[in-house]
């Protein structure tokens, strides 16, 4: 794993993670012609998001996934989606087929979560240029949660979790993610700063852990990053 770069605070690191992603995807559409990227939910990643609705960007060729979805019903605020209309696909020119967002609504979760890995494989050959990761105080990552069968899936790119915090979700899972050209973490808040250093050091004994650390950057701050030695507190403090 490359040191984390430690920024002052979550405001600082939502701009610089989106610069990373906006910096990915001039490079994607480039050499690819598109770039296909999958997020998580949470307060510093809608900051994020909004932070690149302000990139010039050429959209059109810009294909948006999720990493995980709660089972709600649509616009929930429980919904990852909700949030991501807001902060995202309001405010830039986004083809309505280039949003791809999880089928939590059918009644047969299985099948809709087969029916997007399917969607996932057409959109982007099954490999996303990137993939954007939290850090739970738990260790969970994506709804890859402690103890949940959805650990041991191997065989499938989307998956239905058991209930976490209230809710079934629907999740990519690690061949998904590991597939990705490009990981960013992005970790923030006191709370996480007992966890960053076992996902810093692989510690497979959480689930994001268990993430392939070759192809993946961290963004953290101050606060999530006290617990890190020293020596993998990289550049601190931007």
């Amino acid at each position: 794993m490359p040191d984390p770069e430690i920024l002052a605070d979550a405001d600082a690191v939502a701009i610089a993670a989106a610069r990373a992603i906006a910096a990915e995807a001039r490079e994607a559409v480039a050499a690819r012609g598109r770039f296909a990227f999958a997020v998580s939910g949470g307060r510093t990643p809608w900051q994020m998001l909004r932070a690149l609705a302000g990139e010039p960007l050429p959209w059109e060729r810009i294909h948006v996934f999720q990493v995980d979805e709660r089972v709600a019903p649509a616009g929930d605020p429980d919904r990852n989606l909700t949030h991501l209309r807001e902060s995202l696909v309001s405010r830039v020119d986004l083809p309505a087929g280039n949003l791809h967002a999880m089928p939590v609504e059918r009644d047969d979760l299985a099948a809709g979560a087969a029916a997007y890995a399917r969607e996932l494989a057409a959109a982007a050959g099954g490999v996303l240029d990137l993939v954007h990761l939290g850090l739970g105080p738990d260790g969970h990552t994506a709804s890859l949660v402690p103890g949940d069968p959805v650990l041991e899936v191997w065989d499938a790119d989307v998956a239905v979790t058991g209930p976490y915090a209230g809710r079934c979700r629907m999740t990519l899972t690690y061949p998904a993610i590991d597939r990705a050209r490009r990981i960013l973490w992005v970790v923030t808040g006191a709370e996480k700063s007992p966890v960053l250093p076992r996902l810093d050091a692989g510690d497979r004994s959480i689930p994001a852990g268990r993430v392939r650390a070759d192809r993946a950057m961290i963004l953290a701050d101050v606060a999530a990053a006290a617990g890190l030695p020293p020596e993998r507190r990289g550049t601190e403090g931007r």
